[in-house]
């Protein structure tokens, strides 16, 4: 028999382990034994630190997936309150940018009603505020419906001006409202009058192309002392202007060789274009001047004369008519 051959294996005495019993009793006195001399000696405190320094680099190789992903939710959320405080932010910019040009409008609509009272309360004249509705339609025209009428007594003719100056004349009333026709309007005159040197004349709206938007004063004489920077006044011979008003400022004299006339251009020194408040004044009574009275006053003394003259022929050819008639036939008597 060879070496090979035999068995080599423990014997089934010695095969034979504790029983389960047994082995939970073991080791529930080795776990009470270790807890208790861990709590009363401390033995296994440098086993710990031991089993801490060994692990440490494994627990934070583990760690780095939950510390980035809890990185990169922070970092959205962080990104997502920052995106939504700027457009916050943005939304409240434009807020206040809207109330600070609505405070700005604010504050130079009072300034120009401020300016309104103080011009009411020096005027002698009786007038009343209104505020601009819109623009004519019509782009032929330069004209602007405010929103005063026949309700508020707006009158046909009436003045109307800022605190600046005159802008122009009330041409259509209705019910309650009432259509200005500016200084600037072709078809718009206004005498004025030149403080410095006393002379009178009369601005039309200029129509002009390269002109548009101001005043003209035609037919002026080439020696007219005009200067570039006078300031023309209502003069009040029409009867509807209070007289020393503002309405324009020279800005161009253009004097030429070949002509007798001197083409002077004004710029209106009242806010013409964008005005939104006027005062709209009560146009004075008309005060015809002394030969015009005395013209008109001639002039019904003809015409009444004429007719008394019509009337006598009149009378005087009826007179004739009768006479030239033939008599009636008497009536014979029976006797």
């Amino acid at each position: 028999m060879t070496l090979e051959t035999l068995d080599r294996r423990a014997p089934s005495l010695f095969k034979q382990q504790a029983s389960r019993t047994s082995q939970l009793a073991l080791y529930s006195a080795l776990a009470l034994f270790l807890m208790v001399a861990d709590a009363r000696f401390k033995i296994t405190a440098p086993v710990r630190a031991a089993v801490s320094v060994a692990l440490a680099p494994v627990q934070w190789v583990v760690a780095q997936p939950v510390l980035a992903y809890q990185n990169a939710s922070r970092y959205a959320e962080v990104q997502q309150q920052a995106v939504a405080r700027e457009d916050a932010a943005r939304k409240e910019l434009v807020v206040m940018a809207q109330r600070a040009e609505l405070a700005e409008e604010l504050l130079k609509e009072n300034e120009h009603l401020r300016a309104m009272l103080t011009l009411r309360e020096r005027s002698t004249t009786p007038g009343q505020v209104a505020e601009v509705v819109y623009d004519s339609p019509d782009p032929y025209t330069r004209r602007v419906v405010i929103d005063k009428g026949q309700v508020d007594k707006i009158a046909p003719g009436s003045p109307v001006l800022d605190e600046r100056g005159v802008v122009g004349q009330v041409t259509r009333v209705y019910p309650t409202r009432a259509e200005v026709t500016l200084l600037i309007d072709r078809d718009q005159a206004i005498p004025v009058f030149n403080p410095r040197t006393g002379a009178r004349s009369v601005a039309y709206g200029d129509a002009s192309s390269a002109r548009a938007g101001g005043l003209e004063l035609r037919f002026m004489p080439s020696n007219a002392d005009v200067q570039v920077g006078d300031l023309l006044t209502t003069s009040g011979v029409d009867g509807l202007y209070p007289p020393g008003l503002p309405v324009a400022k020279v800005v161009t004299v253009d004097r030429r060789a070949d002509s007798a006339f001197t083409r002077i251009y004004c710029e209106p020194v009242g806010r013409v274009q964008g005005v939104s408040h006027v005062m709209v004044l009560q146009p004075l009574n008309r005060v015809e001047h002394p030969e015009a009275a005395t013209m008109a006053a001639q002039a019904e003394a003809a015409k009444a004369d004429k007719a008394v003259k019509a009337r006598s022929r009149k009378e005087k050819a009826a007179a004739e008519k009768a006479d030239d008639k033939p008599a009636a036939p008497q009536a014979k008597d029976p006797a």
